[in-house]
């Protein structure tokens, strides 16, 4: 995908399993909007298309799918049931299963008394909700959400998630794109992390992390971790300390090891490393917000 001389996204090619959610990660600038935006005709690529069930896809076939924007876009001068109608009676449904849709989704997420106020009249949050429901009302069979939690509490977060995942268990397949890793460790089967247009990880949660090796051992002990061949010491204070060993590390043997020196261990958990830990090492701190 080029725009003019500069080249956004360079031979990037991804499958989503029928079924699966799949996370889309990438740092600000990454191209991951971008490839979006190509990939539904929003934007026209240089080179390249999206097949669902093996055939090229045309905005003419788009009641199969649901895209909610990171920009957000209603009528907010009309009120939330008579434009989640409207849009349910562009994706096929009748005036009446619409409006009984619409209704029994805002009293899930909290907005039945607001069915009559002006989308302009609600929060922010408020109005995502509803850009959701609009967008899922016709049980899309591919479902692509770009950012649907940003700016959410936890428990609104949650709910949505809750829904997504109703989603997912209908038979939808969901495509996230967000920067809440534990969102992606929660419900993401299979994700790709872009930089620079290219792909640096593809493949399920525990292959992503089996690519960036390394496992975390957190021990809590009454004294100083001894350096070590067997390990690298992340950090060591107030009795808590991270090390960072291969995946084939014989873990027993450090602990072992560890005792022998004279510590007393309290806690010895290995862990893999978190998408989270990954996708600092991958971006670095300067860009963990994703856009």
């Amino acid at each position: 995908m080029d725009f003019g001389r500069t080249t956004v996204i360079r031979d990037l090619s991804f499958d989503i399993q029928r079924g699966e959610t799949f996370g889309f990660l990438g740092s600000n600038g990454s191209g991951k909007t971008t490839t979006i935006r190509a990939l539904l005709g929003i934007y026209q690529p240089t080179a390249g298309t999206l097949h669902i069930d093996g055939r090229p896809f045309s905005p003419d076939a788009g009641e199969r799918l649901g895209y909610l924007p990171e920009e957000r876009g209603l009528y907010k001068k009309e009120s939330v049931i008579d434009v989640m109608v409207y849009f349910g009676k562009l994706k096929g449904l009748g005036k009446e299963k619409a409006r009984r849709w619409s209704r029994d989704y805002l009293e899930r997420v909290g907005l039945a008394e607001k069915e009559k106020m002006r989308l302009d009249k609600l929060s922010g949050g408020q109005q995502q909700k509803v850009q959701l429901g609009v967008t899922i009302m016709n049980d899309p069979e591919l479902l692509i959400l770009d950012e649907p939690t940003k700016g959410f509490d936890p428990v609104n977060r949650r709910l949505l998630m809750d829904i997504i995942d109703d989603q997912k268990k209908a038979g939808s397949t969901v495509m996230m794109v967000t920067h809440q890793m534990e969102e992606v460790e929660r419900l993401c089967d299979r994700v790709i992390l872009l930089k620079d247009g290219t792909a640096r990880a593809y493949g399920t949660v525990p292959e992503v992390q089996e690519q960036f090796g390394g496992t975390i051992i957190h021990v809590d002990d009454d004294g100083m971790i001894p350096s070590s061949p067997a390990y690298t010491v992340l950090s060591d204070a107030n009795g808590h300390a991270e090390l960072e060993v291969p995946n084939d590390a014989d873990v027993s043997a450090i602990l072992q090891n560890l005792i022998d020196a004279g510590l007393h261990v309290s806690r010895f958990a290995p862990t893999r490393k978190s998408l989270d830990d990954i996708f600092v090492e991958v971006y670095g701190a300067e860009n963990k917000e994703i856009d």
